[in-house]
């Protein structure tokens, strides 16, 4: 049976796109890793894509979801929103670019593919999910959340070094990239459970565009508070580099965050949020080819290595879901249903 036209055209627009937003991610990983190489503080760079963020995501806000925002808002949903907010976007943000800083948009790229994992271990702890350990699918799950944190320590350990290491105790233990290994584990676990309480938040406020502009707004003063605390003062990266650039930056980077946001939003609602997972080594790939191209770095075969594992873990996880979702949409009692018709 063929498919309309239409649909093959869509499917086409769907798969292009989300292969172009793992382009974007991958790319403004290397970006980010080049500025911060300049002398421009994480916290900085935070603030600056997430209120870039907030004025692209705010008109699509108002021009598709207005009639879904709650009447007002309870002391409930507040908190919600300040959790969100802190954890999505100052905590997860600031720890990721330090990894970034310490490791290698590669690396930080990779880091993410834990989250499937994570999220599923989450939602089991807090009762979100069921585990049924005699389950086929759940049995899938736990293995390939197993292989995901033994890729994730595999990539860690055996990141590159410098050549001029001499020992092999310092060139498979290198403590500062081992450091920002942690710093990105804890930035995906951070993540994933945020992706938990924005599950549990879009039931009061079904509006995921609204939700991400309003969250990046309240991030952005969270994120500066941290930075007065810390700092004693905003770093705005001059003279390091020119107020024109970091306008352009952040502009951009706003519009293509939204942009990547919104249609990886529109195709979960057309396909569902496996394919749009499936997707993301697409991004580690393109990254670790961008980082050898552009900024001269190299990654071990340890490294690689953990990567695969890694993926591998997360198609064991997708797959799971998947099947998981298809056997729950079934009918559970076919006993009744005719054979014919």
């Amino acid at each position: 049976m063929r498919l309309p036209k239409r649909d093959v055209v869509e499917d086409f627009v769907l798969i292009g796109g989300l292969v172009g937003v793992q382009f974007v991610y991958a790319g403004n990983a290397v970006v980010l890793s080049f500025l911060m190489s300049l002398g421009l503080n994480p916290l900085s760079l935070v603030v600056y894509s997430a209120f870039s963020t907030f004025l692209v995501l705010t008109p699509l806000s108002f021009i598709f979801e207005r009639s879904k925002w709650p009447s007002r808002i309870s002391f409930k949903l507040w908190i919600q929103l300040i959790l969100i907010s802190f954890s999505g976007v100052t905590l997860f943000q600031s720890l990721f670019l330090m990894g970034i800083k310490r490791t290698s948009p590669a690396i930080a790229s990779a880091m993410p593919n834990l989250a499937p994992g994570l999220i599923f271990v989450i939602a089991c702890t807090f009762r979100l999910e069921k585990v049924n350990l005699s389950c086929m699918y759940n049995q899938v799950k736990i293995v390939g959340t197993l292989l995901c944190v033994v890729g994730a320590v595999m990539m860690s350990l055996l990141h590159s070094t410098p050549a001029k290491s001499l020992k092999l105790s310092e060139a498979i233990f290198n403590e500062e990239k081992i450091i920002g290994c942690l710093y990105l584990l804890a930035a995906v676990f951070v993540l994933s459970s945020n992706v938990v309480l924005q599950a549990t938040t879009l039931g009061d406020f079904p509006a995921p565009i609204s939700l991400c502009a309003i969250t990046s707004i309240i991030g952005v003063f969270l994120t500066m508070i941290v930075e007065l605390l810390q700092n004693h003062r905003f770093d705005t990266g001059w003279p390091n580099l020119r107020l024109r650039d970091i306008v352009l930056y952040s502009l951009m980077g706003g519009t293509v965050s939204g942009l990547c946001v919104s249609f990886s939003g529109w195709a979960m609602k057309k396909k569902g949020p496996v394919l749009v997972s499936m997707f993301n080594p697409i991004g580690t790939v393109i990254s670790v080819i961008l980082s050898v191209l552009t900024l001269g770095e190299s990654i071990s075969i340890g490294s690689l290595c953990g990567m695969c594992l890694m993926f591998t873990g997360l198609y064991f996880v997708l797959w799971a879901k998947g099947k998981e979702g298809f056997a729950m949409a079934e009918p559970e009692n076919d006993v009744d249903k005719p054979l014919l018709g």
